[in-house]
């Protein structure tokens, strides 16, 4: 479907974000209640919520690990995204934005106050607050909810919210018995003792840990979790190799018709994303060999339908209306529900149950929707995040045998998703959100879009995005 294609007129908008919670309290005068400790402060009020505005996004194209940004670091990149975002939307002055929330999965020791760093290093007023966040690859969409949060309950009137991941500046641990025996020398009490412990240092205790893509709870990886759920869902490979051919071939699309122009900023010599294959065909794909579940009968995961390790990062700026209004900006949607859940992953591909270690979604989108009363039907975009081609037909096969239907393939991804762009883990949310909200602005009347983010851990995170 093109983003111009009309359809029927979304339902009304209703606030049916998360449930209610603590906010800015408000004294309403007078208390009748028999509680002592609030009759003595009054009765206090919480205030009506707030729509949460989508007002643009920027992001750097990205890479492929160990390639143009194989230096950059987590806050160079997220710095680069965050004054695009500045740049574009004229955020220079103090207080133009109330705090940014961002995270990284892999992190070094020196990102341990990223955010608050980046926004040291950006064109952003110093004074601006700033937290991290971590939920594997759901961080990007959860920053965009901590900071709707906000803006909903009146706390803040703007925040910017997104991520950045770089698998090429990895942090490498020193080997566990290398810094159990380098403690045991900065306890020890004497020259002596401390040269004792020393000694033990043997050649082997100099290899450095390298973080490693699998569970604690299974040692399993991604990709052979997603390969066991592939099994379990009957996941052919054809179809796998065509959804990540319409991927590439989708995103081609978007960037030849300016659709990314004012979204991403060129960074280290790259205006598009490196991993982007726009003569992709399911024929090609079809020779690659698999990588992922090959011990197990008829291996269908290859590099081409898994998504590749990447580097990159996004921004998200969000806001109250009023403030959008103020400065003359016009929304491109509303963030109107999410919902986040979780599964028992190990119970699931381990012992051989449905629920695998990406399934979440296929949890947090049915309890959303009934809570908005809504039904796939009524969204015009879909966007699912394609960590493998497998995982996003489960995922869509898990909800048909829930009761929510089908989704239309001509909805789903419509300008390429993860599979074609890259996956810079805790960028990927607020890419996503930039992306259906512009989507969505594009059309010429209301639109709804749905939003689904699986995460290591067996988690995942769904929201909403609207039009009016």
């Amino acid at each position: 479907m093109s983003p111009d294609e009309p359809s029927r007129p979304p339902r009304p908008l209703r606030a049916v974000g998360p449930r209610r919670a603590a906010g800015p309290l408000r004294a309403a005068g007078p208390v009748r209640a028999a509680e002592p400790l609030r009759a003595a402060a009054g009765l206090l009020r919480l205030p009506e919520p707030r729509r949460v505005a989508v007002v643009g996004g920027t992001r750097i194209p990205f890479a492929r690990s160990d390639g143009p940004y194989a230096t950059a670091s987590n806050q160079e990149m997220l710095t680069a995204a965050l004054d695009g975002l500045v740049d574009r939307f004229g955020l220079e002055e103090p207080g133009a934005v109330g705090e940014l929330v961002a995270g990284a999965v892999l992190k070094h020791s020196r990102d341990f106050n990223l955010a608050r760093e980046t926004v040291l290093g950006s064109r952003l007023d110093a004074r601006t607050p700033a937290y991290d966040i971590q939920q594997a690859c759901g961080t990007g969409l959860q920053a965009v909810v901590a900071a709707a949060n906000k803006i909903t309950l009146g706390q803040t009137e703007s925040a910017v919210a997104g991520g950045a991941d770089t698998a090429s500046d990895a942090p490498l641990g020193v080997n566990d018995h290398l810094r159990r025996i380098l403690l045991e020398a900065r306890r020890a009490k004497s020259p002596g003792a401390r040269l004792k412990a020393l000694a033990r240092v043997r050649p082997g205790h100099l290899v450095p840990e390298i973080p490693r893509n699998a569970e604690p709870r299974t040692g399993l990886s991604m990709g052979e979790h997603a390969a066991v759920t592939a099994r379990t869902w009957a996941v052919t490979r054809e179809a796998q190799d065509e959804l990540a051919a319409a991927s590439h071939q989708r995103l081609a699309a978007a960037y030849e018709r300016g659709f990314f122009a004012d979204l991403v900023v060129p960074f280290r010599g790259l205006e598009r994303d490196q991993n982007l294959r726009p003569g992709s065909t399911a024929a090609k794909l079809a020779a690659l060999k698999p990588v992922f579940g090959v011990d197990g009968p008829d291996p269908t995961m290859t590099a081409g339908n898994s998504t590749p390790l990447t580097d990159g990062a996004a921004t998200v700026l969000l806001a109250s209306e009023e403030w959008a209004s103020g400065r003359g900006l016009t929304p491109l949607a509303y963030l109107t529900a999410y919902e986040t859940a979780a599964v028992d992953f190990v119970a699931g591909d381990v012992a051989g149950g449905e629920d695998g270690l990406l399934m979440a979604p296929a949890h947090a989108v049915p309890r959303m929707l009934e809570r908005a009363g809504l039904g796939l039907d009524d969204f015009d975009f879909v966007e699912v995040h394609e960590a493998f081609a497998s995982q996003v037909l489960a995922t869509l096969a898990a909800w048909e045998k829930r009761g929510l239907g089908e989704v239309d393939r001509a909805r789903l991804n419509v300008a390429g998703s993860s599979l074609a762009t890259g996956h810079p883990f805790a960028a990927t949310g607020a890419r996503i959100v930039a992306t259906l909200a512009k989507l969505l602005a594009e059309r010429e009347g209301p639109g709804r879009g749905l939003i689904s983010v699986c995460a290591a851990g067996g988690q995942g995170v769904t929201a909403i995005l609207e039009r009016p």
